[in-house]
């Protein structure tokens, strides 16, 4: 089947199992296994196959939980389903056959009401806040009883929607029990300490100082509902009575297997397996060597074999590898909805130009959330020159920002926040946690801060190289905000444009890092440090041997059509700057060399690429050379020695211009690479970036474009691709937030290039302004056509 929509892997035919129920003559039940045609057909078999690789896939160990099922059949498959996935217990309600109806009956009725306030929380406020607090109380008692509820049935709670004075994120906060109307709280208890414990939490720091603004009142009323949920049943004092012994076959063959009635059946009774317990209502399959308790609520608890579930050890399982796997995915994905949700620019929070990712105690990559490949590959540099300077002299609470090329930054506007991640006892990081957003203006001499004719690092906005932005639980606002001014200071030049948007997005990236710290400490208190670190290096260790895999195949191929396993390849920047690449591959060891020698001189303009940026571009491209799914992270370089000549466009100096480096000349490098290994036809070569603004605002954007074809695809059309995976600005935010029109935004008709497989095609995207503005475009592939492999044709030019 492939891959498709709902499966983020193959679907192998063969291997697909479905349990069909069938009832044969004599009243006999049979189980059998059936080699399902197409599991999509069957959407209400199991599928355990398939149900593994899904939650393989989350990253969850659902050896770890209990199995709850609900619905008539749902008894019927759950002892397989569970075995499958290595869970031990099986939770069956008493009403599994209509417990949606059930559910509905038993809930309670909630009424809220919520009304703005803007007030500052402090004592001259608390009798206006406990007024309008009783008043929405009073609202919603009304409302429940006009429901048919007694005062007695209705219950109230009080919010208070908070945030610091001067920022963007607002916490819904309920008060501590303490109630009292103190001079530090109102008469329904003390909100501030709710919301400083709660900020502490998410953003590992607190504003000390800072007024508390009280954005919005809220009140939520409960109507609890006089059904009980639980009722007890009569203890077991006999043996549970069986109603009938029928024949049933299992994979092992026939076996006699007791039927039950569960009206017939107490607390306590035991059931082992084989058996089936029966009721109007659903149906429950006790597999054999798995057995049924009949809880006090009279449920069905069934535990799942007699064994225990064993410590994991630091030994390799290839099962608890794609666990783990994904499990560092998946807090690096959950760092980056919390940064989305707590931002407030429209470059992070809609378009989505952010990345975040966790690395180990040496600073290597260990696994990143599907955001920006340019990024991603260069993060780890940042956070090796973070533990290069400082020495090891990390502090819990510490929150380094950098975004210096020379410190392993992309450009400037690329802001990262680095956090080490301290566990019980360690004295040293266990791991650190990072986040890089774009922001949309830090300065420099253009808005937006991406000028297309900088010459030098500071026409290009504020840098940091290492900038200590919280120090032992304390946010550095006031340096945080002299540095981000300081480019005002240069002839030509101005401070940052969106300075509240800057520091919201940083306390954002705080506010992910510390997610990911949270979470990380949770990954280690279940398995143990040795453990999550172990598999750390089975992960890096497993994309390093996919890597060899992939270069020995390749060379291979090269030594048989060619006699040689070197490739090689030259591309020009539109200035005529050449980017060459020579790849020596030992076929026997399964590694390379990746030589940049040759290419050309730094240049006087922006688009010197950073090391880290060239590191970046190769990274991602041996990722996606690999066959498989294996994360991106270090192991993929392990197997590749890196040659790029310093004073280059590919490692240029110090105070080399590069915010083009990072946009431009990033995608050039990847379509050299993949040139030279002659995989797929070149891409738009560039980022196509658009900026915008006044000195009161700045607006950033790239612009899709198309993809280069394949030897068996086409490529895709208006996308972004390569080192840049972000989402363009809906036109309604666009047109509601910035003085523009969106007037025109199609496809660019049959730019992408002729052949049996076509490139896909660019963009036309027209723009009209309502206001006088400073409109910058930094563009590339206007001189050099994107290339075409195997005798296609040239792509339209700036596609």
């Amino acid at each position: 089947m492939g891959r498709n929509g709902k499966f983020q892997f193959a679907i192998d035919r063969g291997g697909t199992f479905t349990d069909i129920y069938a009832k044969c003559p004599g009243g006999k039940i049979r189980v059998m296994k059936l080699l399902s045609v197409d599991p999509e057909n069957y959407p209400d078999a199991p599928r355990e196959g398939i149900r593994r690789i899904l939650e393989e896939a989350k990253g969850y160990d659902t050896s770890r939980h209990v199995l709850a099922c609900f619905g008539g059949a749902g008894g019927q498959h759950a002892c397989s389903i569970a075995r499958s996935l290595g869970m031990r217990t099986v939770f069956v309600h008493k009403y599994a056959g209509i417990l949606s109806a059930y559910g509905m009956a038993l809930a309670d009725v909630v009424h809220e009401a919520q009304e703005p306030c803007a007030k500052i929380y402090q004592p001259e406020s608390f009798s206006y806040l406990d007024k309008r607090l009783d008043a929405l109380s009073k609202q919603c008692v009304e409302e429940l009883q006009l429901q048919g509820f007694t005062p007695s049935q209705i219950g109230t709670e009080a919010y208070l929607h908070l945030r610091y004075e001067g920022t963007d994120c607002a916490l819904m906060c309920t008060a501590t029990s303490d109630k009292g109307g103190s001079s530090e709280s109102t008469t329904h208890g003390d909100f501030r300490g709710t919301f400083v414990k709660r900020y502490q939490t998410e953003f590992g720091f607190v504003l000390s100082g800072r007024n508390i603004v009280v954005d919005d009142i809220r009140v939520r009323g409960v109507g609890k509902s006089l059904a009980h949920s639980t009722v007890n049943i009569a203890e077991a004092d006999s043996s549970p009575p069986v109603d009938r012994i029928t024949k049933v076959y299992f994979e092992e063959g026939y076996q006699d297997t007791s039927v039950y009635l569960l009206e017939n059946l107490r607390s306590g009774h035991s059931l082992p397996g084989p058996a089936i317990i029966m009721d109007k209502l659903s149906t429950i399959l006790v597999e054999p060597d798995c057995t049924a308790i009949i809880t006090r609520a009279g449920d069905v608890k069934i535990t799942i074999g007699s064994g225990q579930l064993g410590r994991i050890g630091t030994e390799l399982d290839s099962i608890q590898l794609s666990i783990f796997s994904h499990r560092f995915m998946s807090i690096a994905e959950q760092m980056g909805r919390i940064l989305q949700r707590t931002s407030i620019s429209t470059n992070i929070k809609e378009r989505l130009d952010f990345s975040c990712a966790l690395f180990g105690p040496d600073g290597g990559l260990v696994s990143n959330a599907p955001h920006i490949p340019v990024h991603l590959g260069s993060m780890q540099e940042a956070v090796q020159y973070q533990m290069a300077a400082l020495k090891g002299k990390f502090n819990e609470g510490d929150v380094i920002l950098t975004n210096h090329p020379k410190a392993g930054g992309s450009h400037l506007p690329d802001l990262t926040v680095i956090t080490p991640v301290f566990y019980k006892g360690e004295s040293q990081p266990v791991f650190y946690v990072a986040s890089r957003g774009h922001h949309a203006d830090i300065g420099g001499i253009t808005p937006g801060s991406m000028p297309p004719h900088s010459k030098t690092l500071l026409e290009e906005g504020a840098s940091f190289k290492s900038f200590p932005l919280v120090k032992k639980g304390v946010f550095n606002e006031a340096e945080l905000v002299e540095a981000l001014n300081a480019p005002g200071k240069i002839p030509g030049s101005s401070g940052t444009r969106n300075l509240q948007d800057n520091l919201s997005d940083l306390r954002a990236q705080i506010a992910a890092n510390q997610k990911g710290i949270i979470l990380v400490g949770e990954l280690i208190d279940i398995y143990g440090l040795d453990v999550v670190q172990a598999y750390m290096g089975h992960i890096q260790a497993n994309a390093e041997v996919a890597v060899k895999d992939m270069l020995r195949q390749i060379g291979n191929k090269a030594l048989a059509q060619t006699g040689s396993t070197v490739l090689q390849a030259e591309e020009s920047m539109d200035d005529g700057t050449s980017i060459k690449l020579k790849v020596t591959i030992d076929v026997e060891q399964g590694t390379a060399v990746c030589d940049f020698s040759g290419s050309g001189y730094e240049v006087w303009g922006n688009c010197n690429a950073p090391r880290a940026i060239t590191m970046s571009a190769l990274i991602y491209c041996l990722r996606c050379m690999v066959g498989h799914d294996v994360p991106l992270n270090q192991g993929c370089l392990k197997p590749v020695k890196v040659i790029i000549p310093k004073g280059s466009i590919l490692d240029p100096s110090d105070n080399a211009a590069v915010v083009g480096g990072n946009v431009q000349t990033s995608q050039r490098i990847v379509d050299t690479v993949l040139k030279a290994f002659q995989v797929c036809a070149a891409s738009q070569g560039c980022m196509n970036n658009v900026t915008f603004g006044d000195e009161q605002f700045g607006y950033y954007e790239t612009v899709a474009g198309g993809a280069g074809a394949g030897p068996t695809w086409d490529g895709r059309s208006g996308v972004h691709t390569h080192m840049t995976n972000t989402r363009i600005t809906d036109a309604e935010i666009l047109e509601r937030r910035y003085p523009v029109m969106l007037q025109h935004f199609s496809l660019r008709a049959g730019s992408g290039g002729a052949g049996r497989h076509r490139g896909g095609d660019g963009v036309v995207r027209e723009l009209l302004f309502r206001k006088d503005i400073m409109l910058s475009v930094l563009t590339e592939r206007r001189v050099f056509q994107p290339y075409g492999l195997l005798g296609t044709h040239f792509s339209s030019h700036h596609n």
